[in-house]
């Protein structure tokens, strides 16, 4: 119901609507990282991690204009790998795909013009947004193929936000769905965690960290953009791309096995 009201509400409304939905529930798994890591890497981790998330903010602050498709081909990425890591090569491209360019299919102005705000006004994405309408339409079309051939209800919910929603409220929806609960799910179970509440204790002060973090960056930001999206979508892309690049090095090395948490990450 938030997302169908926040759907008629202006860009500032939709905007709280995503701050809360991406940069709040969305952190939730994420938050996990630091649990998933062999106690003796740790350190080296958090070095890493910190410096790239710097970096990115950095590479956003001075050139917007490419650090935006940048982040968008990474994040299509990750969700295609992420989200089907059985499916075939089509169906990771589709999922991918259809996540972040989804919104462009029924929307094509609106997604533009939050392409021209997050990338500011140098950036050439808002006049590739008929293209990625109709690959983020083609995409969808695939995976609700897909979901009505699987019974995939949580898959077909999902499309159906993304496609019919305008653009942040959609994507914003479409994420959480396809993406975020269901990996803080699987995070919450590879802990060990009995239920999400306890994962959710579990990982407190790190969520609590990174949500200060993104309430900084999109401050800082502000005096550039005065919306806050383009400071949204900054704070976003400082902790999803450490996210998608250095956990997945780190994680790989623990062959699968759950490490055992420390203190502070004790479910």
């Amino acid at each position: 119901m938030g997302a169908v009201a926040a759907s008629f509400a202006p860009l500032t409304v939709q905007l709280a609507f995503a701050i809360l939905g991406i940069g709040v529930v969305g952190m939730v798994h994420g938050a996990g990282d630091l649990a998933v890591v062999e106690n003796s890497r740790r350190p080296m981790f958090l070095v890493i991690y910190c410096l790239v998330a710097l970096a990115t903010l950095l590479w956003w602050t001075v050139d917007p204009a490419v650090a935006l498709p940048a982040f968008l081909l990474a994040s299509a990425f990750h969700f295609g790998m992420e989200d089907a890591p059985d499916g075939t090569v089509a169906e990771r491209v589709a999922r991918g795909v259809a996540l972040v360019a989804g919104p462009a299919a029924l929307h094509v102005a609106g997604y533009g013009d939050l392409l021209a705000i997050a990338g500011g006004p140098s950036s050439a994405l808002p006049i590739l947004t008929p293209v990625l309408a109709v690959a983020g339409g083609l995409a969808c079309g695939v995976m609700v193929a897909l979901a009505i051939r699987r019974r995939d209800a949580r898959l077909g919910i999902g499309m159906a936000a993304l496609l019919c929603l305008p653009p942040l409220v959609g994507f914003t929806l479409g994420f959480l769905i396809l993406h975020a609960l269901p990996q803080t799910i699987k995070r919450r179970d590879r802990l060990g965690c009995a239920t999400t509440a306890s994962y959710l204790a579990s990982v407190a002060p790190v969520l609590g960290g990174a949500l200060l973090a993104t309430g900084l960056i999109v401050a800082l930001l502000l005096h550039v953009e005065p919306s806050g999206l383009r400071g949204l979508f900054a704070a976003i892309a400082s902790l999803a791309i450490p996210h998608l690049l250095v956990t997945p090095w780190f994680e790989a090395r623990n062959a699968g096995d759950r490490p055992a948490p420390t203190a502070d990450l004790r479910c």
